[in-house]
């Protein structure tokens, strides 16, 4: 699929109800609701609280494939362009794949977490640690999906923290994948190598407008995972995962990336021979670092020398609104690392509100320098 087609489509097929992180199962049910009848919507469980989890169906072709998004409920860019591919369904004669794929998707497998904005459901429990033992019933639903649909590929939808790199290096990742390994081994299977091929395929398309800033995460196995699970099962997995680009925090540019890797994703499914023959170029995206901070203030004055100052925002739900709070997380020599926003003290002493030196754990939407207020908000 070219560019040009990708971009005209997200421009026409973006659904404009969804914005911003905070994203509900009250924001996705009148959109599910309205969905053309040949879309087979469905509710497949609940989760503790008793939130109905649905599936979304469409397609008529025998390649199957399954996807899955805010399994974390904080995680939801993935959840807003899966919405915009349906919506991309609807509008424009993508034949090719509905003809040749059957297409499930579950849109919010933790709706009680999406509603506190959590990574955890409401027991408190990371459901991508809960593949084996299965203790909760959002897991559950989603293993019963897996075993009536037996599907041929699945794509598992993240999202990802500020902080990484795409390799050692000044570039952020943006996207980050993953083809999880399916034994401590980390043998190249079969389903690894598929998983890698679709990879490969988002990422030789996806460079053009994020040029080294894809990244790909450490395979090291744990059975525990979904994604490690289903790759055990022999079901070729890709992990996707939605980072950070530029000042976009709402994360609405991203989601024209994850769009369009997903529609990248299906239409090597249906239209290409998915062998894991050329496998070996998925080595060559970089490993993700972790090398960045939203701020970092340079060459700031401490009693025991000059230090820089390290910022993260911390995400927080309040009355139903997302802030983003800016806090000290470290002090010190920050000259390896980089920052989204770089700001220089110029060797002068960093101060609170109330007048004390900054230290680690100091949360403000400001600072003083030399008796100026610097902002630390977006």
């Amino acid at each position: 699929m070219n560019h040009t087609l990708l971009n005209n489509l997200f421009k026409t097929c973006k659904e404009s109800s969804l914005y911003g992180r905070y994203i509900t199962l009250d924001n996705l049910t009148p959109l599910i609701t309205k969905l053309p009848s040949r879309f087979k919507s469905e509710i497949i469980g609940q989760s503790v609280l008793g939130k109905d989890i649905y599936t979304i169906t469409l397609g008529t072709g025998p390649k199957k494939v399954l996807l899955w998004s805010q399994m974390h409920g904080n995680e939801s860019t993935t959840t807003k362009a899966a919405f915009d591919m349906l919506n991309s369904f609807i509008e424009d004669d993508l034949s090719s794949i509905l003809e040749t794929c059957t297409i499930k998707l579950i849109p919010m497998l933790n709706p009680d977490g999406s509603e506190v904005y959590t990574r955890l459901n409401a027991n408190q429990v990371d459901l991508n640690r809960d593949a084996q033992e299965l203790t909760q019933p959002e897991s559950r639903v989603l293993l019963d999906c897996y075993n009536a649909f037996k599907p041929d590929f699945c794509f598992n939808l993240h999202g990802q923290r500020t902080l990484f790199s795409a390799g050692e290096t000044n570039n952020v990742a943006t996207l980050s994948f993953l083809s999880p390994s399916a034994d401590s081994d980390r043998s190249l299977t079969v389903a690894r190598k598929k998983a890698m091929s679709i990879i490969n395929a988002i990422n030789t398309t996806l460079q053009s407008d994020l040029p080294d800033q894809i990244g790909r995460y450490d395979d090291g196995f744990n059975i525990n995972c979904v994604g490690d699970a289903f790759q055990f099962l022999e079901t070729p997995t890709v992990l996707f995962e939605a980072g950070h680009y530029k000042d976009d925090y709402n994360r609405e540019e991203v989601r024209r990336f994850i769009y369009k890797s997903l529609l990248v994703g299906l239409d090597c499914i249906a239209n290409t021979v998915v062998s894991g023959d050329d496998y070996i170029d998925y080595f060559s995206i970089p490993e993700n670092g972790k090398l960045f901070y939203d701020i970092i203030i340079k060459n700031a004055q401490f009693d025991d020398g000059i230090k820089d100052v390290g910022v993260n925002y911390q995400e927080r739900l309040v009355d139903k609104e997302l802030m983003f709070v800016p806090q000290i997380v470290f002090i010190g020599d920050l000259s390896d690392f980089y920052g989204h926003k770089v700001l220089n003290a110029n060797n002068s002493r960093i101060f609170t509100a109330s007048n004390q030196v900054v230290f680690e754990g100091y949360e403000n939407d400001f600072v003083n320098i030399d008796n100026v207020k610097l902002s630390l908000n977006l």
